[in-house]
């Protein structure tokens, strides 16, 4: 079953064209990555994608639904459905709250669950994510990058969605760390059936965790497909550029 889908969406800044006619659909339990250089695009299709713009042409479809912004009923189940994790876990963790309200927020704001069952859902979150029940007591500074990371991947899971979008969600961390938060998106997306949808400007992490990729240039799809085709077979000729500047993709 589709549960978003980008149908010819375009969008602009004004006179400057960033997205051109993309079209790009997500399933249940999918894994799909956005790859492409700087002003691809890519950040945009996760703005779009979460509700966070709307396109000047095309629809964003959540559900077979065409999203509006001014639904507010709809906006309500979509947030709840659809969640973000961002590419830095220092910058994206309130530094003055502690990491059970951080946690909680989505629970909160989204009129998800309150009092006890809250704090149910706060543990079983920090718990998914490989973290300690004592966790939720501390703040942020007490944490190293990677723990930060889990914490934000933590509340991205508590509302239950049934999407994550994910930018660069490992770029401003260490080789090794990098693996470990890869292997437990990857994980989630399996136990708990999520759909994921990674920019990466990191070829290796969206071999290690997406089945899908689409390729983007100048805000146009020019390449899509098995992430294995595209990454050790490439079409298109930006692909192979990008593909030709990793001294080595894993198989």
């Amino acid at each position: 079953m589709t549960i978003l889908e980008l149908r010819g969406a375009g969008f602009a800044y004004g006179s400057h064209r960033v997205l051109d006619d993309v079209s790009l659909s997500l399933s249940d339990g999918d894994s799909l990555g956005l790859v492409g250089e700087s002003g691809a695009g890519k950040s945009t299709i996760l703005r779009l994608m979460l509700g966070l713009a709307a396109p000047r042409h095309g629809q964003v479809l959540f559900d077979g639904a065409s999203l509006t912004l001014r639904d507010r009923a709809q906006m309500r189940r979509f947030r709840a459905s659809v969640q973000p994790v961002f590419q830095d876990p220092y910058s994206s963790l309130d530094p003055r709250q502690r990491i059970d309200r951080i946690i909680g927020e989505p629970l909160r704001s989204l009129g998800l669950a309150s009092g006890a069952d809250a704090q149910r859902r706060i543990a079983e979150a920090l718990d998914s994510v490989g973290l300690p029940a004592d966790t939720a007591r501390r703040y942020p500074h007490e944490f190293s990058g990677g723990q930060r990371q889990r914490i934000a991947i933590a509340r991205a899971v508590v509302s239950r969605p049934r999407v994550l979008l994910a930018d660069e969600p490992v770029s401003a961390l260490d080789v090794t760390t990098r693996v470990q938060v890869l292997e437990l998106l990857d994980r989630l997306r399996r136990e708990n059936g999520l759909s994921l949808v990674m920019v990466s400007h990191d070829l290796t992490a969206i071999a290690a965790a997406c089945d899908r990729t689409v390729v983007l240039q100048n805000g146009r799809v020019v390449e899509q497909g098995a992430t294995a085709d595209v990454l050790h077979d490439p079409q298109d000729s930006y692909t192979r550029a990008l593909v030709d500047a990793v001294p080595r993709l894993p198989r």
